[in-house]
This record gives structure tokens, sequence and C-alpha cells, in this order.
């Protein structure tokens, strides 16, 4: 895997990079490597003090994201990768599942060890609720008061200018974030 980590506020010591790469590292031999693979780890501190870390994974068909702010960067880094094998193991079961039911073969290369595969029930998605609606066109502005007003986090509409579909959404910072659907 290509590895890009970055730091905001705080300088990369060849320390954090190698202990960044070797804990992110073991996780390749969950995946389905190619040339294209990277890694992206954002590293951050702030004037409190604390840490935050940001890891992308990008694969051929498949982005695994986490993030945490912990007190610590190392302690970050050992969570971070707690979390990208459990989204890892939930890729592979539902994975599987869908191939199983299918009477093919799984496609997806990672190999775990099955003693950590144990999913629980408690893990199955399931659709609860289904809505629809026509897409009403709108700038954004309007699009995030509509978002506010009906007290979600995010809103889909459409463009009043081009008519394509995008979401608005409210990121974690409290500012707000779009998507647009091409």
């Amino acid at each position: 895997m290509k590895y890009n980590i970055r730091g905001e506020n705080i300088e990369i010591t060849p320390a954090i990079r190698e202990y960044a790469e070797k804990k992110i590292g073991r996780l390749e031999r969950y995946l389905e490597l190619n040339e294209n693979s990277k890694v992206n780890i954002n590293m951050r501190t702030f004037h409190d003090h604390t840490a935050k870390v940001e890891v992308t994974i990008v694969l051929q068909h498949l982005v695994l994201r986490a993030e945490e702010h912990t007190s610590d960067m190392y302690e970050a880094i050992d969570l971070i990768t707690d979390k990208l094998e459990r989204q890892i193991r939930k890729h592979k079961t539902k994975v599987n599942r869908k191939w199983r039911e299918s009477g093919k073969e799984a496609q997806f290369a990672a190999v775990l060890p099955e003693s950590s595969v144990s999913v629980q029930e408690d893990d199955e998605l399931e659709v609860v609720r289904t809505k629809q609606f026509n897409l009403k066109p709108m700038d954004i502005e309007e699009a995030i008061l509509q978002m506010d007003l009906l007290g979600h986090n995010f809103f889909v509409f459409a463009d009043g200018e081009t008519d394509e579909t995008q979401v608005v959404y409210k990121r974690n910072d409290g500012k707000y974030g779009l998507i647009q659907v091409n």
C-alpha cells in the first residue's frame, strides 16, 4: 500500500510514521491489494493537547474510513486499527452472505481467522422505513434551511440551475457539506 501521512499542527516524526505504517500495515493481510491501493493518514493536534487521527484506505471496490479523537496520538492509531478491522470483518461477512445466498463463491479476498468472524445477529442490516418523495428544485441555501427545519442531518434535493441530484449534510464540526451526484 502507498502511504500518505500528513500532519496539521504536528511534525510527523519518523517514530510516528513508522508506528502508523506498522499498525495500519497489519490490515494488509485481510485486504485484496493492487498497485492503486492507498492509505491517507491525517494527524492533527489541538490547543487542548488532544489529537485527532483520520485514516482512509482506498481499495479497488471499497473505501474504509475511520477517525479517532483522543489525548494520545499512538492510542488513536491503535483505536483506528481496531475500527478498520471491524469494518473489514463486517464487509467480508456481508459479501460472503450475499454470494452464499446467490450460490456463487465469494469474491472478497480478505481472509480473517474464523474465530474473529463471529458476527452477532445485532449486526444485521435492516431497512426499517422507506420514504418516497419528489425532488424539489432549489438552491443550496434553501436546502440547508429545509434540512434544519426538519431536524435532519442531511437533505436530498435537485439543484435549481442544473436539475442534478445533490445532498447537503451537516458535518461534525457544525459546518455543511455538499455531495454532488453525477
